[in-house]
C-alpha cells in the first residue's frame, strides 16, 4: 500500500529525477523494447480509462507494454515513456528529446522519420540514425559514434533484471512507471 501511495504521490518519480541533475549530454541515446503483462494487469476501471490509458496493449501474444528510453552518453536513465506494446518506435521520438540540449541522437533504423531527423537538425545536432534500405537518398553514419548505442542496449538488460518490470503485474501504468523510476534511481547510484 505505501509504494502505491508513493507512486500516486509521485515520490518514486521525485526519486529519479533527482539524479539526473547532471548528465552527460554528449549524446542521448533513444530505444524502446516491450514486455510482456501478466493478465493479472488487464482489467483497470473504466473510470481509470481503461487499458488503453494504462499502456497495455493487445496483440497475438497477450497483452504488453512498450518501454521507451532516453539514456545520456554513459548509459544512465534520463526519461522513460509507456504505450501500448503494439505502438511504433518512432511514434515517441520527439517526446523522448523534448527539453534536452544535446550533440547528437543515436538510434536504431526504427526512428529514421523526416520528422525525426528534421526537429534533430532543429536543435542544431547530429542524428546517428541509419538510414532505412529503402530510403530514395542514403546518407552517411557515423558508425565509431553509433557503435556506443549499445548503452542503452545494456540499460534495457539492467531494468530487466528486475522481476515487476520484465513481467507487468500492475494495473495502473503509473505503478508500472514508478517501478521503473524506482530502478532507474538504483541504476544512477551504481
Amino acid at each position: 500500500k505505501r509504494f502505491g501511495r508513493w507512486s500516486d504521490q509521485g515520490k518514486w518519480q521525485h526519486l529519479h529525477e533527482h539524479f539526473i541533475e547532471e548528465p552527460d549530454m554528449e549524446w542521448l541515446l533513444i530505444d524502446s523494447t516491450v514486455v510482456r503483462a501478466h493478465p493479472c494487469a488487464a482489467g483497470a476501471p473504466k473510470e481509470q480509462g481503461g487499458q488503453a490509458e494504462q499502456a497495455l496493449g493487445k496483440s497475438v501474444g497477450g497483452f504488453s507494454t512498450k518501454i521507451h528510453v532516453t539514456v545520456d552518453a554513459l548509459g544512465n536513465p534520463l526519461r522513460l515513456l509507456l504505450t501500448g506494446g503494439q505502438t511504433g518506435d518512432a511514434t515517441q521520438a520527439i517526446a523522448l528529446l523534448e527539453g534536452f540540449d544535446f550533440e547528437a541522437v543515436l538510434a536504431d533504423r526504427g526512428y529514421d522519420t523526416d520528422k525525426i531527423l528534421a526537429f534533430i537538425a532543429q536543435n542544431h545536432a547530429e542524428a546517428v540514425i541509419p538510414a532505412k534500405k529503402n530510403r530514395l537518398v542514403q546518407r552517411d553514419t557515423d558508425w565509431h559514434i553509433y557503435r556506443t548505442r549499445h548503452l542503452v542496449e545494456c540499460f534495457i538488460n539492467k531494468i530487466k533484471q528486475y522481476r515487476r518490470i520484465f513481467s507487468r503485474f500492475e494495473k495502473y501504468a503509473s505503478r508500472y512507471k514508478a517501478f521503473l523510476s524506482f530502478a532507474s534511481a538504483l541504476i544512477w547510484l551504481r
